[in-house]
């Protein structure tokens, strides 16, 4: 249960980032990086390769601030909602 609310809250974050500011898409990524980081600690489950966590934690770092990178530098940067809309 611990694990599928913390799945819809990321839920969330995708779905008000894509519909509002890419923002919150870079802060879940990296947000969810962090909690792969410290998920084996909270959560148990010997499915998981030992592998899989530190994968998934430098994926999600680096392409969440990969994300905040484009944003910062945006001219051309497609926009994603009404949020996030800057005349010029």
């Amino acid at each position: 249960m611990i694990e599928v609310a913390i799945a819809s809250g990321f839920i969330l974050f995708a779905v008000l980032g894509f519909k509002g500011s890419l923002w919150l898409v870079a802060a879940a990524l990296v947000g969810h990086g962090i909690f792969d980081f410290i998920r084996p600690n909270l959560i148990a489950n010997p499915g998981v390769p030992h592998w899989w966590p530190g994968f998934c934690m430098a994926f999600d770092v680096i392409f969440g601030a990969w994300l905040a990178l484009l944003l910062l530098q945006r001219k051309n940067f497609p926009h994603s909602g009404p949020m996030d809309r800057r005349p010029g």
